[in-house]
């Protein structure tokens, strides 16, 4: 098999959803080529904690992959709830030119009290997103979602109570193993693929691709964003490219020059619009499905899906 016709795998947000991701994984072990299954491109597109139970055992499920799999390459994007996370467990990289984490409060302290920022050990040196997500929001309901709020405006509840604390304590910081804080440590934030081969109504394909969780903002320039996101510059209060909505929805006018894929998740929808891909059908929501989609056939799977040998 040619190294224009491997096999590309990009997986949507799983939130804390072990039994989902283990059906997922297994349905893709089922629908895919066996030989191309374990030399496949595996893109894990962000948001692995919050919302769901089980958070604690999808990053096991994840660390263990390498491991079980070793022909395959795995690539794990951060998505904004494993950032703030990973901000809270103070294993983000420092500030660049010197500067403090504190100082990415200020431009949102107005929402200080209405979302319930996190004020116990430890916060003062802390990125805003660790504070929000470890935060007690006083509202119950979230009207945008429909949904009764998990503990913080990140529903990071799940995520404390599934490594055995209580949400919002600063024993979360001990509770969570070394190898868990490497693996959040070790996430990035973009990731660059070049001859991804894609089936077209004209035949099979080669793109460039980019996954990233959000999507990249089409009033900045892609190589200026591209560079913050390599860099990991936790300075940014909030990383568009990571948490960002309508503004980061669409491709930048400069990539559809050299045709690129843009694939995310994030949205809470499952949205196939030429070469923009969002895969996040899930959006966190217990009733959901969890999806991927497979390339260059473009076949989306679920944890839904029946297993044809099942039946």
């Amino acid at each position: 098999m040619g190294d224009q016709e491997r096999v590309v795998c990009c997986i949507g947000d799983l939130h804390g959803y072990i039994s989902k991701l283990q059906n997922l994984w297994s349905n893709l072990e089922s629908e895919i080529d066996p030989v191309s299954f374990q030399s496949a491109l595996i893109i894990f597109l962000g948001d692995y904690c919050d919302r769901g139970p089980d958070t604690h055992k999808v990053l096991d499920f994840l660390i263990s992959l390498p491991s079980k799999y070793p022909n395959q390459n795995h690539v794990f994007i951060c998505g904004n709830h494993d950032f703030a996370f990973s901000a809270f467990l103070r294993v983000l990289p420092s500030p660049p030119n010197g500067g403090c984490f504190s100082d990415t409060w200020k431009q949102y302290e107005q929402h200080e009290e209405r979302e319930g920022w996190y004020k116990d050990v430890g916060y003062e040196e802390m990125h805003l997103q660790g504070r929000r997500w470890a935060g007690k929001i006083k509202e119950r309901f979230n009207h945008a979602k429909g949904t009764e709020y998990k503990g913080s405006i990140y529903d990071a509840g799940t995520t404390f109570e599934s490594y055995g604390v209580l949400h919002g304590s600063a024993d979360l910081v001990k509770a969570v193993p070394d190898e868990h804080k490497k693996f959040l440590a070790n996430l990035v934030w973009v990731h660059e693929e070049d001859n991804v081969s894609i089936q077209t109504s004209e035949g099979k394909r080669n793109y460039k691709l980019i996954a990233v969780h959000a999507g990249l903002e089409k009033a900045k320039g892609v190589e200026e964003q591209l560079k913050l996101l390599k860099g990991k510059d936790t300075s940014v209060p909030k990383v568009a490219a990571l948490s960002g909505r309508a503004n980061v929805w669409d491709i930048p006018e400069e990539l559809k020059e050299k045709p690129t894929v843009v694939v995310s998740g994030h949205h809470g929808k499952l949205h196939i619009d030429g070469l923009r891909l969002v895969i996040d059908q899930g959006g966190g929501l217990e009733e959901n499905p969890i999806a991927a989609i497979v390339l260059p056939s473009l076949k989306i799977i679920r944890d839904t899906d029946a297993k044809v040998a099942q039946l």
